[in-house]
């Protein structure tokens, strides 16, 4: 029986998560999806918390009544994370694309985190 797109993507990101893991020094940064918005964050796996984090639902988002799950927004999102994650010091990070393709919104949201000063 053929796999549904979600369960094919849980898939991949279960196979991810078993090598790409976030420590003190290179945080973890995880990207969600969905539909209307895009979310990411820097994780130390370590302890289990969120130190940055970043989505299309945060205040500088809210005067755009626009889309907010399209290339551009996700561009936004991966400069807003930057902009945060070099404000408490941080700048090595390790990427977690949670089993989505390298492609679209997930390719924009890295290299605008890339951009912004972040190196994975």
């Amino acid at each position: 029986m053929a796999e549904s797109k979600k369960e094919g993507r849980i898939r991949r990101h279960t196979r991810i998560r078993k090598k790409v893991s976030g420590s003190p020094e290179r945080l973890r940064l995880s990207v969600y999806r969905s539909l209307n918005h895009i979310y990411a964050q820097l994780i130390d796996d370590t302890q289990g918390r969120t130190i940055v984090a970043a989505s299309t639902l945060d205040k500088e988002f809210q005067s755009d009544k626009s889309h907010r799950g399209n290339i551009e927004a996700a561009k936004r999102v991966g400069a807003l994370l930057a902009r945060r994650a070099l404000a408490k010091g941080i700048k090595k990070v390790v990427f977690d694309r949670s089993g989505y393709l390298y492609h679209g919104a997930i390719k924009a949201l890295a290299e605008a985190s890339r951009e912004g000063g972040l190196e994975f």
